[in-house]
């Protein structure tokens, strides 16, 4: 009776509130179809629509249908039976299968399990628009895909379209605390009304898993890496079931982040060590609880001995022997156990960027099957740019997957426009040489370098209670952008900036050839007014917000002294052999050329170099004088942005328009902010001249340091 209740609810809740254009729909805002031919055949398939089966699936799909219908021609679309001239056919390979030929089968089945097709069948002579899959999950995408083609202007009734997702988890980090504050979360609090599961459902959930559908993400963590024991009580666990049954029609599993020591704070042990054999029954009796309430429960996220977070360290074990004791619980219900690799200690007397391969490289191949290890990006935290992780490449007999973050916690929080798509695209592009010449980090994590099949894209999100979602409109181009490249990790840039554009503020040229280019460009912008040349970990203490490279003192990889080393002969972290051979755990054909200061790509030069003030760079100009240029580049390029925005005004929503335009002058302050401090701090080491062709900072280096910001949101205030 009560998945019924559920259901019910889910059929007739309201679905996306009515609100004034403030970003709350994202991109699924129907918009009145505004090309003409697009409009003439999307209108007769929507006079007809038949669907081949029925299931909770096709029901959301027909629910999708109907929003789209009443956007685009401001109408109900009509549902037929398969003997009332249906024009628009929707259904799975196996349900259609008597209409399709078995070529067209075997096309279709070769898609996989969330692969769709979609394009013209003849039948009787009458053509039909087919939207097929293998399962209702693919034709859900599938139909997505046909809706986003619509409202693009792009779609074509004679031409067809099969894809399929070639990363199998698609997942987004949730670092929601059960008090709703939200750990790095700079949009409102938690979307997830714990307190008032599970008897009241909140329309956002289903409006949040229509969103991650319709860009074929398929699985969501639900609470913080920083875990509480807390969500894993029979009570909460309740609460959660009403999300994942929500979620399940939308194709989403539901995951849990898992406290390591809940074997003592929960069921009254002295111990947590995984070799023990009542830490064990107690594992293997809560997944069995989960399951029984959540049959499709995905498993579990875990941050270990990192941190402050307990870990199998506490015991002598080693993270394989943590893993696997929970994977042993998990795999006779399919679960998997997602082991993040960021794992660091201020007590190893080793340079923070080696210590996850010192980890993890001596245990590669004794994870189980069911055990995938969550690498970032980056091997120090998220920085504004960072070489890809040296475990790429480095870990062979394990499955890798990618952990990128939504959340911009060191690139402008909620007040900064900073497309991340291309900092991702630049990771994911980039070459490892192993374990063949060619790989890359994307072949790497969809399993094609290294013939895995248990693959992953994660991200932290960005997502809040604010009404469009993300605090900073643009914070949804990277929602969205990430969605897009765990389908594929092989997109451009410009490609999802475009389609993001299209779908968000219409198909105006000038528009947007405008957005795309502030978009593209605003990544580097970032770059150079905060951490250009390979300098990184200059941001304020804790909260992370502004620039703090003056930071010492305490844990010394917490501080920014320790990455930049700045002296009176030069500046830079020396990661070469005579520094601490970082650079050894990439392959030798990297480490060879990154290893020598005029052949590294001068955007890592201060990564793995210290480097004198006078050194001579590409440009002819020394390094003083180009790190100058650089911030003074990174202010100039965040006030064009905000120039060519304010352009826009008038053939863009006023809300929109307004938030952005306040933002933008926000981002303009702070990048001068990091330009100034960093630079005047710098010069107190070089004691040089700013270069005349930059305009000199300003403002008193003391007062930059005296700056406090002890309610800046992204962490749990001390209420």
């Amino acid at each position: 009776m009560k998945n019924r209740f559920v259901l019910f609810l889910l059929l007739n809740i309201l679905v996306s509130p009515i609100f004034a254009k403030d970003g709350y729909k994202l991109w699924l805002d129907y918009q009145p179809i505004e090309k003409l031919s697009v409009k003439e055949e999307a209108e007769k398939l929507f006079e007809g629509i038949y669907f081949f089966g029925e299931n909770s699936t096709y029901d959301v799909i027909q629910q999708e249908l109907e929003l789209a219908s009443k956007g685009f021609f401001n109408e109900d679309p009509e549902f037929k039976n398969l003997n009332q001239q249906g024009r628009l056919w929707i259904g799975t390979r196996s349900e259609l299968s008597q209409f399709l030929g078995l070529d067209h089968q075997a096309k279709i089945k070769d898609l996989g399990e969330e692969g769709y097709w979609r394009g013209s069948l003849i039948h009787n002579g009458e053509s039909h628009y087919a939207i097929i899959g293998n399962t209702s999950k693919g034709v859900l995408y599938g139909v997505f895909d046909f809706l986003r083609s619509i409202q693009t202007g792009t779609f074509d009734s004679s031409s067809e379209k099969s894809d399929s997702p070639k990363i199998s988890l698609r997942m987004l980090n949730h670092w929601d605390n059960l008090d709703r504050t939200v750990e790095r979360g700079y949009a409102g609090f938690s979307i997830w009304d714990w307190h008032r599961l599970p008897g009241y459902i909140d329309p956002r959930y289903i409006d949040y898993a229509r969103a991650n559908a319709s860009l074929g993400i398929n699985a969501v963590s639900l609470t913080n890496v920083n875990a509480n024991a807390w969500v894993l009580r029979e009570d909460f666990i309740e609460k959660v079931k009403v999300l994942a049954d929500l979620f399940r029609p939308y194709g989403i599993q539901v995951f849990l982040t898992a406290r390591f020591s809940a074997p003592i704070e929960m069921g009254n042990l002295e111990t947590a060590d995984p070799l023990d054999p009542e830490v064990k029954k107690f594992w293997k009796e809560r997944v069995d609880m989960i399951y029984k309430e959540i049959p499709d429960f995905g498993g579990f996220l875990v941050k270990a001995n990192s941190e402050g977070q307990p870990g199998p360290h506490e015991y002598g074990r080693n993270h394989a022997e943590g893993a696997n004791m929970l994977a042993q619980a998990l795999a006779p219900h399919g679960g998997i156990v997602i082991w993040r690799a960021f794992v660091y200690s201020h007590e190893i007397d080793e340079d923070r960027h080696k210590q996850a391969n010192l980890e993890f490289e001596p245990l590669d191949g004794k994870f189980m099957d069911n055990v995938i290890i969550q690498v970032k990006n980056g091997a120090i935290d998220f920085q504004p740019r960072e070489p890809f992780h040296p475990l790429f490449g480095a870990v062979g007999k394990t499955n890798l997957g990618m952990e990128f973050q939504i959340t911009q916690e060191y690139l402008g929080q909620a007040t900064q426009l900073v497309f991340l798509s291309p900092m991702w695209e630049e990771i994911l592009q980039s070459k490892t040489y192993r374990p063949s010449s060619n790989s890359t980090v994307a072949a790497i994590i969809d399993g094609s370098a290294t013939n895995k099949k248990l693959t992953l894209m994660a991200g932290v999100s960005n997502i809040g209670t604010d009404g469009n979602w993300t605090g900073h409109l643009f914070g949804q181009a990277n929602w969205y952008a990430f969605g897009k490249l765990a389908w594929d990790p092989y997109l451009k840039s410009s490609e999802i900036a475009k389609e993001w554009i299209d779908l968000t503020f219409g198909q105006q040229s000038e528009v947007q050839r405008k957005i795309s280019s502030i978009m593209l460009q605003s990544h580097e912008a970032a770059v150079n007014y905060m951490t250009p040349l390979g300098l990184h970990h200059l941001m304020g203490r804790s909260h992370h917000y502004g620039p703090g490279p003056w930071v010492e003192g305490g844990r010394a990889d917490w501080t920014s002294v320790y990455y930049h080393r700045a002296d009176s002969e030069g500046i830079g972290f020396d990661r070469t052999t005579s520094g601490s051979n970082a650079l050894g755990q990439y392959a030798p054909e990297i480490a060879s050329e990154w290893s020598d200061p005029n052949q590294i790509p001068e955007k890592f030069l201060l990564w793995f170099h210290h480097v004198p003030w006078d050194f001579k760079l590409k440009s002819g100009r020394t390094l003083w004088e180009e790190i100058g240029l650089h911030y003074d580049l990174g202010v100039k390029s965040a006030r064009k942005i905000k120039q060519d925005w304010d352009s826009l005004e008038g053939f863009i929503d006023v809300e929109q328009f307004s938030q952005v335009s306040q933002l933008l002058a926000i981002q303009t302050q702070e990048a001068e902010w990091w330009r100034n401090a960093c630079l005047l701090y710098f010069q107190t080491f070089s004691n040089r001249p700013f270069p005349d062709d930059i305009e000199k900072p300003t403002g008193d280096l003391e007062y930059y340091k005296s700056l406090r910001f002890p309610f800046a949101p992204g962490i749990k205030p001390n209420w």
